[in-house]
């Protein structure tokens, strides 16, 4: 069962959200698929500091959105500052949409499917991932479940595109190397900093998710 959507602070507190990033994620996957199938323009909701752009290989039909000022500062352009829920874009104009580690930040995530979905060609594809509610169990306790977690997203998107492909990861995917880097990750999970005390580090996490592809 979903539960609240998590709060966003990008403008309060940036340092929280730059404060650690994996050295891989699902940026460079999708990047490698948008090249590979030439969907242009790509439209990345939630796009915060541009990963996505920095991972394409050709940023020329990459459009970014933000409702963060201060990440849309750091992002390559062109930028829109705007709402998952109200997107400024013609209908039927876009090739793909990303909503990466986004739609949890919403209380009815579909709303914010259903606008990707407005925008889309048809054919074209939407993508989105989270993570799952016991992502790193060797740090942290089993996760309270959000408006948009690994549990419920597929069928969440599948409620508004209909046939979806997941694909799921569990594999200790992210070694944090020494104390500082464990206060860090921490700090921009939104978790417990004082769980960083007595872990013996390096540690590898055990991270779980899933990638959620859908075509219009």
């Amino acid at each position: 069962m979903s539960g609240p959507a998590v709060p966003y602070d990008y403008d309060d507190n940036p340092q929280r959200f730059l404060a650690w990033q994996p050295a891989e994620d699902v940026h460079e996957r999708i990047a490698e698929r948008v090249a590979r199938e030439r969907l242009v323009p790509v439209l990345d909701l939630g796009c915060g500091d541009g990963r996505l752009a920095r991972a394409m290989r050709d940023t020329s039909g990459w459009i970014g959105v933000d409702i963060s000022t201060t990440l849309l500062a750091l992002a390559p352009r062109p930028v829109v500052h705007a709402d998952g829920l109200h997107l400024p874009i013609r209908r039927n104009s876009i090739a793909a949409v990303a909503a990466l580690w986004m739609l949890y930040h919403f209380a009815e995530p579909t709303l914010v499917i259903a606008e990707a979905h407005r925008v889309l060609r048809p054919g074209g594809f939407f993508v989105a991932c989270t993570s799952a509610r016991d992502d790193a169990p060797e740090l942290l306790p089993p996760a309270n479940p959000t408006s948009f977690d690994a549990e419920d997203a597929p069928a969440i998107v599948a409620s508004v595109f209909g046939k979806v492909e997941v694909e799921h990861w569990d594999d200790q995917l992210v070694e944090l190397r020494d104390g500082a880097e464990l206060y860090r990750y921490l700090i921009q999970h939104l978790a417990d900093p004082n769980l960083a005390d007595g872990v013996e580090v390096p540690l590898r996490l055990t991270k779980r998710g899933c990638l959620i592809w859908a075509r219009k």
